[in-house]
């Protein structure tokens, strides 16, 4: 029994029941007066005996916003901890595919797009980025209907979408065919499914959020470490090949989609939501005006469209850049620079909402976002002195001997996706911290990935457009270098929202 029926049972005899109806089916203009005297001044109005009966600040009274409570909010629990297993599935089938792309992009370049059209890195990059694009701009849409109550329909849609999406890619041979598939029906499924599947866990957690967030968020780094290599091994087979390997990701996903899609749900209804006219308007709409009259808020949301628009540069293009410069031996095939990238992602999703319950999700947020533009520029300095190795892949010896840039890039490839990781995971955090009222998180949530997505739907192109075909050493300095400046400009930002947000609240951890 849950704190509103514990509420229902206490408030008496059959009898207090009945007028408990009667009161809510009333038009008393004064009823609304004798609320807001009872909220400003903690005590009842005088009213008759049998009206005090039925206090209008009872738990089941229309009064009551939808939002919960910190009170009501379980913070743990069988049914919490489902809410998170299931934002894990979630977080495997949108962002684990999204750190699987890499993998995709080399086969594309190099094998199926050879001599086609569509077939450069700028061109096969937009499939990948139309796809977090659409995850994230489709939080513009899944936000407000969020926040009305569709959560397990938008999720169970999403899911469904996403394997469909994929099924077709499997049967794709030309550039136009994955852009429908791969780019645009796997990323509306991830757009739809993405935002209620993180917004529910703030029903769920409020001291431990960052942590159950963090938790969830895994799900994306250990599908970015299976993904790739299930893909690169089934393609390496003659009688199975790429197709079948797409399939295979399928069908996980397809099995796995059964979690959410039967556990995940909201503690406030769809009916709760729409109880009250006023608030229910606020929760429905795409835009919550009061947000841009909020320092920190917007800050935030202008340093994330930097941040996101080249985060996620270094997965789409490290196995490219490790085919081209030879950085290989015969145990460690280029592809694994992409699983790299999600083992120290793992740790990325847990470590810094771990440490955020101490120190905060902003706090931490701020710290990965300086290192992770520092290792981009790292980056740079193992592209300079590779720049040789290129005529040994001219040569065709890849992968022949161990390349002496080969622990480097390895160490580079953990770091980074550890605190780039960290950003990804804390961002609905910070959103969630900066959000007062918790009606209004889904909306929020929308307004921000929406700016994040067109940011990851320019972002990798222009990163391709820069880069060529990967031969030349100045072009990969561009590349990276355009890379650096995006997330350090974002940093910046980041930087004045939480100036701004300590002037306001005094607060050191945020």
């Amino acid at each position: 029994m849950d704190y509103k029926e514990d509420q229902l049972a206490a408030s008496g005899s059959d009898t207090d029941m009945q007028e408990t109806d009667d009161w809510r089916r009333s038009a008393d203009p004064e009823k609304a007066g004798d609320e807001e005297d009872t909220d400003s001044t903690g005590e009842q109005p005088a009213v008759a005996e049998d009206e005090q009966a039925v206090t209008p600040a009872s738990p089941a009274s229309p009064a009551t916003p939808a939002a919960p409570t910190p009170s009501e909010i379980p913070d743990g629990g069988t049914r919490a901890w489902l809410q998170v297993l299931g934002a894990w599935v979630v977080m495997v089938e949108t962002f684990g595919l999204v750190n699987t792309f890499g993998v995709y992009e080399t086969y594309y370049e190099t094998d199926l797009l050879v001599g086609k059209p569509g077939g450069s890195a700028t061109a096969i990059a937009w499939i990948g980025s139309l796809q977090v694009a659409l995850l994230l701009i489709g939080g513009v849409v899944a936000g407000p209907l969020y926040d009305a109550g569709y959560v397990r329909q938008l999720i169970a849609v999403g899911l469904l979408l996403i394997v469909f999406g994929l099924f077709m890619t499997s049967l794709c041979t030309a550039y136009w065919q994955l852009i429908l598939a791969q780019g645009l029906t796997v990323g509306l499924g991830m757009g739809l499914s993405f935002t209620p599947s993180n917004a529910v866990l703030a029903q769920y957690f409020s001291k431990k959020r960052a942590l159950a967030i963090g938790i969830s968020s895994s799900g994306s780094p250990l599908a970015g470490i299976a993904f790739p290599i299930l893909f690169s091994r089934v393609q390496a087979q003659p009688q199975l090949g790429a197709a079948w390997a797409t399939r295979i990701i399928a069908f996980v996903l397809l099995g796995l989609a059964t979690v959410p899609i039967v556990f995940m749900q909201p503690r406030v209804t769809a009916a709760t939501a729409r109880s009250s006219s006023s608030s229910s308007k606020a929760r429905r709409a795409l835009v919550d005006t009061s947000a841009f009259s909020e320092l920190p808020f917007v800050a935030m949301v202008v340093g994330s469209f930097f941040v996101f628009m080249c985060v996620f540069v270094p997965f789409f293009f490290i196995q490219l850049f490790g085919e081209r410069r030879g950085i290989g031996d015969a145990a460690f095939s280029p592809f694994y620079l992409v699983t790299m990238l999600n083992v120290g992602s793992v740790f990325g999703r847990l470590l810094p909402n771990a440490l955020a319950l101490r120190y905060g999700s902003f706090n931490l947020l701020l710290v990965c976002s300086v290192v992770s533009a520092i290792l981009l520029f790292g980056w740079m300095g193992i592209v300079s002195e590779s720049a040789g190795a290129t005529a040994t892949v001219a040569a065709g010896d890849v992968g022949g001997t161990s390349s002496p840039y080969l622990a480097g890039t390895v160490v580079f490839a953990l770091l980074y996706g550890l605190f780039s990781g960290g950003i990804v995971s804390l961002i609905a955090s910070v959103i969630m911290g900066l959000t007062r009222d918790l009606s209004r998180v889904g909306t929020r949530m929308g307004m921000t990935f929406f700016m994040t997505g067109i940011a990851c739907l320019i972002g990798p192109p222009i990163a391709g457009s820069i880069l060529g075909d990967g031969f030349s050493n100045s072009k990969w300095m561009g590349m990276i270098g355009y890379g650096a400046a995006s997330v350090t400009l974002g940093t910046a930002a980041y930087g004045v929202s939480r100036y701004s947000l300590w002037r306001g609240r005094k607060a050191i951890v945020a």
